[in-house]
């Protein structure tokens, strides 16, 4: 089954998130990537969450559908291989992720030395080329400030590493559209960004520079209130807890409607001053909207509000845990056809996603498992950079280069 981007190799040096989230979404819609580390595995081989044998979960999430690579890259031997695949000749080769510090031999000007229509995308931490990582960036640009309980005076980071998912996807976006640059041109180029540049950018698009500059507001706390419009959570009569949505006109009225609290709400509004039609008006008026949606909720059961809220077409959700989600959501699960069980070496069986995206012309790439470390290093060697038998096993020997063994566990 091919993918959109078949025929298109790429060449993927990395760690953690980013740009292995990058690689292996070009990798899921076709292309060939080629993700390449030390024989001992790079800063994330281990990374957790692991299994109890110590497989990472980590790695093996972010690296579905790629092929592996083990080379000694601080002797020149391992230098000139990862050199050769780089730069390897082809209309659909030439192409080089990495979040990894580039200097020297494989820096852009000495790659583009062997291949002068090169495309290098380079992710770093900060635009000075500082380290960062989402759990510093965050917190220098306020996101915890304005995170947790209304009232409360302590920061909350976020566990969800926001900006290296974004800057993941905007790794793809940048080399993609620096290949059809070449298409047009000829030429290759070197793209880069910073993971701090990618957040500062949001910080900004949604507003919230201007609302500090323009207003004068440094937003405070709000809990699980959406901001600037109406949405909350609610405990139900079982213990559960939802989120409500009332962001739009018809979220609002459908709302109001299946609780029937229309005269309520009316009157509310006309205490207040304000126009609950208007959503901003519904952000000042929330605490207030809250008290009188609450005893309709605390009445009732999930298994009740659930189909109700379905049946009227209504934006909510139930909060979960992580193991609740798994246990509870079809999406998790093989009844999304995103999804099926895969054997991941070392692992065992796992649901396991391919692309969300589907393309109306092609049929939706089945995913695949990661690579075992260095699993593919004698094909790379032999098909892409035309290595003999001997010459591979000379380099082999000498521990130059290393081929991959599948850890032991129990299917």
């Amino acid at each position: 089954m091919a993918g959109v981007l078949a025929g298109m190799r790429v060449v993927e040096g990395s760690a953690f998130v980013a740009v292995p989230l990058a690689g292996m979404t070009l990798a899921q819609m076709g292309a060939d990537v080629i993700r390449f580390d030390r024989p001992q595995g790079g800063l994330d081989a281990h990374r957790w969450p692991v299994t109890k044998e110590g497989t990472s979960l980590f790695w093996a999430g972010l690296n579905k559908g790629k092929r592996s690579l083990a080379v000694d890259m601080t002797r020149p031997e391992g230098q000139e291989i990862v050199t050769d695949l780089i730069c390897a000749p082809g209309p659909d080769a030439g192409l080089f992720l990495t979040n990894l510090r580039v200097r020297g031999w494989m820096d852009y000007p000495a790659l583009q030395a062997r291949r002068e229509d090169l495309i290098m995308v380079s992710l770093t931490g900060t635009r000075r080329g500082e380290p960062a990582v989402d759990y510093t960036v965050n917190p220098s640009l306020g996101f915890p400030m304005t995170t947790g309980p209304e009232g409360s005076a302590e920061p909350v980071a976020h566990v969800l590493p926001a900006w290296d998912c974004i800057a993941g996807g905007m790794v793809v976006n940048a080399l993609l559209a620096a290949e059809r640059h070449r298409l047009r041109t000829g030429r290759g180029q070197l793209a880069e960004l910073a993971l701090k540049d990618v957040a500062a950018a949001m910080l900004a698009n949604l507003g919230i520079v201007g609302e500090v500059v323009a207003n004068g507001v440094d937003r405070p706390k709000a809990g699980n209130a959406l901001y600037g419009a109406y949405g909350q959570d609610f405990v139900l009569a079982c213990g559960r807890r939802i989120m409500v949505i009332g962001l739009t006109d018809r979220q609002w009225r459908g709302l109001v409607k299946l609780l029937a609290v229309d005269r309520e709400m009316a009157q509310l509004g006309q205490r207040l001053g304000l126009d609950l039609a208007r959503e901003g008006d519904r952000w000042l008026a929330r605490k207030d909207i809250t008290a009188i949606l609450a005893p309709w909720f605390a009445a009732r059961r999930l298994e009740e509000v659930g189909p109700l809220f379905d049946g009227a077409g209504l934006t909510w959700s139930v909060f979960r845990s992580f193991a609740q989600a798994v246990a509870e959501d079809p999406d998790l699960s093989p009844d999304n056809p995103m999804i099926r069980m895969v054997h991941q070496p070392g692992v065992g069986m796992l649901p396991v996603p391919g692309s969300p995206v589907t393309f109306s012309d092609l049929e939706r790439m089945a995913p695949a498992p990661a690579p075992v470390l260095g699993e593919h290093t004698e094909e790379i060697l032999g098909d892409v950079l035309g290595l003999g038998s001997g010459q591979i096993g000379r380099l082999m020997d000498a521990g130059v280069v290393a081929q991959g063994a599948v850890p032991k566990r129990a299917a």
